[in-house]
C-alpha cells in the first residue's frame, strides 16, 4: 500500500511521516487489497487534525476516518484505531453473510437485544429528480432546510449529492464509475 501524506499549516517532518506510515501500514494485516492511502495532517488553531481515506480494491468500499486532538501523534493513533474498528465491523458483516443457513436468514452472532441497537434503514423516500445546476441545488437544499440534497446535474447529466460541510461551505459528490 502506498501512503500519500500531506500537511496543511504544518511542516511534515521525516519523523512524523515515518510515524504515519508505520501506523497506517498496520491496517494491511486486515486486508491484502488496500488501495493507496491518502493522509492529510492539518493544524486548525490549537487542534491537530488527521484525515485518512483508504479504498479497498475488491469491492469499492472506502475506509475513512478523522480525528482531532491537541497532539498530532495522539490524533494519528486515534484515527488508526477508528479505522481498525471499521475494518472489524466490515469483516464481521462479511463473516455473518457467509454463515447464512439454507433458509436464507443470517445466523445471529449477537443477542436479539444487541442487534436492535445496530443502525438500520428505518425510512425510504422516493422523489422525482429533475435536472438543475449546482447553484439551483444549493438554493433548493437551503429552502428545504436539509444538510444534503440529491439532484441530477444538468451539466454532467448524472446524479450528484450536494452537502453542507462543517465549515459552512458546500461539498459536491459526483459518481465516478469504475
Amino acid at each position: 500500500m502506498k501512503i500519500n501524506t500531506r500537511g496543511k499549516n504544518i511542516e511534515l517532518t521525516p519523523a512524523l511521516k515515518d510515524y504515519v506510515e508505520k501506523r497506517i501500514n498496520k491496517l494491511e494485516k486486515f486486508f491484502d487489497d488496500l488501495g493507496d492511502a491518502q493522509v492529510t495532517l492539518l493544524v486548525e488553531g490549537d487542534k491537530q487534525k488527521v484525515e485518512v481515506t483508504i479504498p479497498i480494491k475488491v469491492n469499492g468500499l472506502i475506509l475513512r476516518g478523522e480525528e482531532s486532538t491537541g497532539d498530532m501523534y495522539t490524533s494519528i493513533d486515534l484515527v488508526v484505531d477508528k479505522l481498525e474498528k471499521q475494518i472489524e465491523k466490515y469483516k464481521g458483516k462479511l463473516f455473518e453473510r457467509r454463515q447464512r443457513g439454507g433458509n436464507g436468514k443470517a445466523v445471529p452472532k449477537t443477542a436479539p437485544a444487541e442487534r436492535e441497537n445496530e443502525p438500520r434503514v428505518v425510512k425510504t423516500k422516493r422523489f422525482a429528480v429533475k435536472p438543475m445546476s449546482v447553484d439551483e441545488a444549493i438554493l433548493q437544499m437551503n429552502l428545504l432546510g436539509h444538510s444534503f440534497f440529491v439532484f441530477s446535474n444538468a451539466d454532467s447529466e448524472q446524479v450528484n449529492v450536494l452537502y453542507r460541510r462543517k465549515d459552512g461551505h458546500y461539498g459536491l459528490i459526483e459518481p465516478d464509475f469504475i
